[in-house]
């Protein structure tokens, strides 16, 4: 069965991306007077091997990448966009256009060219992830896509790993997430530990869950997508053992809003803390309506809930978000000699007096991460939040 990147792309490279031609198949440019006839057989065959080699991969290269080789093909088969533009609600035919159109007047050979090119970096770079697969890291957890999930000395370091993603946060990853935190609670690891991979702790959720949504599907992807965010927040809340946040780098939205139900957050000094929701047109998340006042006060919790205030890892210390702050040279030899040595305190010991410091809110923190969820899937119908997405794309697509 192939597999969801295959079927996106395979769709990519036989529709037109606003759905007024009918689908056709791929038509070999006719040889240009400029060229040689054995230049641009050398080309085509480069061309149509790549096609090949893009059925083979295994894993999904994201959407920029699929949209990018969308754009490359069409411009390689039939030329400068001559397309109309989508409607702005449209989100994935308006973003193909989008892709399409960038690519200007193009040379057909030089998107042949270009689309190879991408292609062979995409098969490079799973081969190696498939080299360092093959040996595998010690007391690993099977079943797990988007993070790595690792049980030694006691501890149990779930690793956010998409990071040609920046470790955004997609559908799969909320569930793997959420199933890591089952495992963790249960196994006999004294402490959970969770960071991530790459130079992003993580860019929080992953926009592109809205763009493959149908105008007509949005009510149930906000219920829906309501549904996994309340479950994703309550495991947190429950989480019954010391949680420790290890932010390595920048950390953006429903990441930083769930370190107010950390135990602990430690962090590199090259970390930043953003929550830009209203920029979104969207609403505070993981408890932090309640937490982050709390915390650190409600002006400075509303510089950043409300106006979008992008805090140094510095600054999120003095605040209380943020327990102790680490030279990044040093970061990880520093924390993790610490946590072992946490992970050698006495596992019920530390359980207990946990449910001691959480018990009498958990209730209440039920309660308000309902309502949470409740408003934004309000949010996420509204014109306003679909508008703010709309740009963001936008914005991104000229960058």
């Amino acid at each position: 069965m192939a597999s969801p990147a295959l079927t996106f792309v395979r769709r990519l490279c036989w529709r037109s991306p606003c759905g007024t031609r009918p689908a056709q198949a791929v038509c070999i440019p006719a040889i240009h007077l400029h060229m040689t006839a054995a230049t641009m057989q050398v080309s085509q065959k480069d061309f149509q091997k790549a096609q090949e080699q893009l059925k083979l991969l295994k894993k999904d290269p994201g959407n920029e990448i699929k949209l990018k080789l969308y754009a490359l093909f069409k411009q390689a088969t039939e030329g400068p966009c001559n397309a109309p533009k989508p409607g702005m609600l449209d989100f994935v035919k308006k973003a193909k256009w989008d892709a399409w159109n960038s690519l200007g007047n193009l040379s057909q050979d030089n998107a042949r060219q270009k689309y190879a090119e991408l292609v062979l970096s995409l098969v490079s770079a799973e081969s190696a992830s498939q080299k360092k697969e093959a040996s595998p890291e010690e007391g690993r957890h099977d079943g797990y896509e988007t993070l790595i999930v690792t049980t030694k000395n006691n501890i149990t370091k779930i690793m956010f790993n998409r990071p040609e993603r920046k470790n955004a946060i997609n559908h799969q990853m909320y569930r793997e997430i959420i199933k890591a935190l089952e495992e963790a609670g249960k196994n006999d690891s004294t402490i959970a530990v969770i960071t991530g991979n790459g130079d992003y702790y993580s860019s929080g959720n992953d926009l592109n869950n809205f763009t493959n949504v149908q105008p007509g599907e949005m009510e149930k992807m906000a219920k829906d997508g309501a549904v996994l965010l309340k479950d994703f927040v309550g495991h947190f809340i429950d989480f019954p053992k010391p949680l420790i946040a290890v932010v390595n780098g920048p950390a953006i939205g429903i990441c930083v809003t769930v370190l107010g139900l950390c135990d602990l957050v430690y962090a590199s000094d090259r970390a930043t803390f953003h929550s830009p929701f209203s920029q979104l047109g969207q609403s505070p998340e993981g408890c932090s309506s309640y937490l982050f006042p709390k915390i650190m006060g409600l002006a400075k919790a509303s510089e950043m809930l409300l106006f979008n205030k992008k805090l140094t890892a510095a600054e999120a210390c003095a605040q209380g978000l943020v327990t102790e702050v680490f030279p990044d040279r040093s970061f990880q030899k520093e924390v993790w000699a610490r946590l072992e040595t946490f992970a050698s305190l006495p596992k019920n010991s530390l359980a207990v007096s946990k449910q001691l410091l959480r018990s009498m809110e958990k209730e209440k923190l039920h309660a308000i991460n309902s309502r949470e969820c409740e408003v934004l899937t309000e949010r996420w119908l509204s014109d306003e939040c679909i508008n703010a997405i709309v740009s963001f794309f936008q914005k991104k697509s000229k960058l």
